[in-house]
């Protein structure tokens, strides 16, 4: 399953003021393509539970690697970490 304009995308989970931690959708869009939140929502509804669709989507310009190319999803919570507690 994949949307024709993300790149990659990982999700993380971020510390939440009321539900201790959350889901966030870390993308990044093709280069030429453009993609909003709502239609990525769209692509995910149909193929996922409610409960498994992250709380939101970040748009980002990479996600940072280790030198074999896995997600380094620990600097990516790093990165988040007050992410609740700035859109709230």
């Amino acid at each position: 399953m994949a949307h024709e304009a993300v790149f990659e995308a990982a999700v993380v989970a971020v510390p939440h003021p009321q539900w201790q931690e959350r889901p966030i959708a870390c993308v990044v869009v093709k280069e030429g393509k453009h993609v909003t939140k709502e239609e990525l929502y769209d692509f995910l509804r149909p193929q996922f539970a409610k409960w498994w669709l992250p709380d939101d989507i970040v748009f980002m310009s990479e996600i940072p690697k280790t030198s074999v190319g896995k997600f380094l999803k620990m600097k990516l919570r790093e990165q988040l970490r007050d992410y609740f507690t700035n859109v709230q």
